[in-house]
């Protein structure tokens, strides 16, 4: 059956794998999700959200060949962890709860960003909880475990993570670097008229510091002190011979963004100069996703064991009713973490529903990516905005076995072909011009099975080629060049 995909589309075009418009639609999305999971080297999950209502994510690295999940939950009232061999798997994982605030008294309030770390063949679970007669008296608890699975039921409690000051406290995570293990969370300092900063100290053992803590950061800068003044959720990665250290600012709703903190892998760690501050945020409430307030992050790899992935969370709506922490709408999301020439982490745009986001290289200029310009598509090398280069292959528009090129961060734009000359990223349309010149058919490369060409649907001896950093349609010969210009490479 041949399916006319404008048909599926409102509102200006919309997002068709996430509508869920049934059986119809998967026919024609399958052909396309399946085309670009066999094209791209890292099969990152398709899945956006991950797990619905699980805020201040933490996954695992893979440890024994599992993935292990756990965040917050909109009860505040336990901590739950959920296996899988697969980042994709832990969406229907079965959930275990292992531990439960008591019903009074000391930790009988919020129970808030647990972290799950393997340290010395044993588990451990940081994690903020509040007293039952006053929530909001956080401070920082650990978990342990000996057994080999985290979701076993052998957890103890080790009691709380005794800091410089008996203040609010939260958003623990621990790293090991250079022979060093390292405690890094927020805290409200007395004397600092903040909410939380960040802090930083060495570990003599799992269950305590070492020496007094370092201060990293304190909320100045206009977007770390929107509703509240908030530097909190810091997540380590070390890489490119630096240690960089994500964590969130501002209040919890669609202000809510990332920031970076940057030191040198030989510097020492515990010198506050050691480390830098970028200007502006790295992660960002977008509009045109639709995602509001990403934050609170951590990292893990994809089953290559070599691809960054980012974890975060964020909701799917800017307007909140009340107080946003009572909002169970934070999703766990996932995505792949990107890096700059440079060596620095490009983290784009958070992503909306849909299928994999690729990028496309020219088989001919390998160091460059397709991407828009002013909506025009070109390919150009070290392109820091990432989104811009960014893509989702979809279904097309022209029935069943045609292929559409979605803008990641205009996700009502799609790669179209203009006057026949011109290849620009559109508004949908339901004109047949439109369909005609915005679907394509996907072959293997011409010059590389390996690789992927796209054929014009209107015009099968017309493909899209790279010219010089121009992308365009082009007729190609038998030409060893000719082949490699409409030859393009997915990551």
């Amino acid at each position: 059956m041949t399916i006319d995909r404008r048909d599926l589309f409102k509102a200006g075009g919309g997002l068709l794998a996430a509508t869920a418009v049934g059986t119809l639609t998967s026919a024609v999305t399958a052909t396309a999700t399946a085309a670009a999971a066999e094209a791209a080297p890292a099969r990152l999950t398709t899945r956006n959200p991950l797990v619905e209502q699980r805020a201040d994510p933490f996954i695992t690295r893979p440890v024994n060949g599992m993935y292990y999940l756990t965040g917050s939950v909109p009860e505040y009232d336990r901590i739950v962890v959920r296996g899988s061999a697969t980042i994709d798997g832990l969406a229907t994982a079965r959930e275990k709860t292992i531990w439960r605030r008591p019903s009074s008294g000391k930790m009988g309030g919020h129970i808030w960003a647990p972290e799950l770390h393997r340290i010395d063949g044993r588990w451990y679970v940081y994690f903020a909880a509040g007293d039952a007669d006053d929530v909001f008296r956080i401070r920082t608890y650990v978990l342990e475990s000996t057994s080999d699975d985290p979701r076993a039921d052998t957890w103890v409690l080790r009691g709380q993570m005794v800091t410089k000051w008996d203040t609010f406290t939260l958003d623990s995570t621990t790293f090991e670097h250079r022979g060093k293990r390292y405690f890094a969370w927020a805290q409200s300092e007395p004397g600092i008229a903040t909410n939380s900063n960040l802090y930083l100290a060495e570990m003599a053992s799992p269950l305590a510091l070492k020496g007094d803590p370092v201060r990293l950061a304190v909320p100045t800068l206009p977007w770390e002190i929107q509703g509240f003044k908030v530097n909190e959720g810091p997540a380590v990665l070390i890489r490119n011979g630096r240690v960089f250290m994500t964590y969130s600012a501002s209040a919890t709703d669609s202000r809510y963004c990332m920031g970076l903190l940057t030191a040198d892998e030989r510097s020492d760690l515990l010198d506050p100069r050691s480390w830098t501050k970028s200007p502006q945020p790295v992660f960002t409430t977008n509009e045109a996703t639709r995602q509001y307030g990403p934050g609170h992050n951590s990292f893990t790899v994809a089953e290559d064991g070599v691809t960054d992935v980012l974890v975060y969370h964020a909701r799917d709506y800017r307007d909140i009713t009340g107080d946003p922490l009572y909002d169970p709408n934070r999703h766990t999301r996932v995505q792949r973490l990107y890096w700059n020439n440079d060596g620095t982490p490009s983290f784009g745009v958070p992503v909306g529903k849909g299928g994999p986001c690729l990028r496309l290289s020219p088989l001919d200029a390998p160091a460059s990516y397709v991407r828009h310009y002013e909506y025009r598509l070109r390919a150009d090398g070290d392109v820091r905005e990432l989104a811009d280069s960014q893509f989702r292959i979809v279904a097309g528009f022209r029935g069943a076995g045609s292929l559409a090129l979605q803008s990641v961060n205009f996700p009502d734009r799609y790669v179209r072909v203009v006057d026949g000359s011109t290849v620009r990223i559109d508004p949908y349309d339901e004109s047949d011009a439109y369909g005609r010149a915005a679907s394509f058919t996907q072959v293997p490369g011409l010059a590389d099975p390996q690789a992927v060409s796209f054929r014009l649907s209107g015009d099968p001896a017309t493909y899209l080629a790279h010219d010089n950093g121009r992308i365009l349609p082009f007729r190609p010969g038998t030409g060893v060049r000719d082949r490699q210009r409409v030859s393009f490479r997915l990551s």
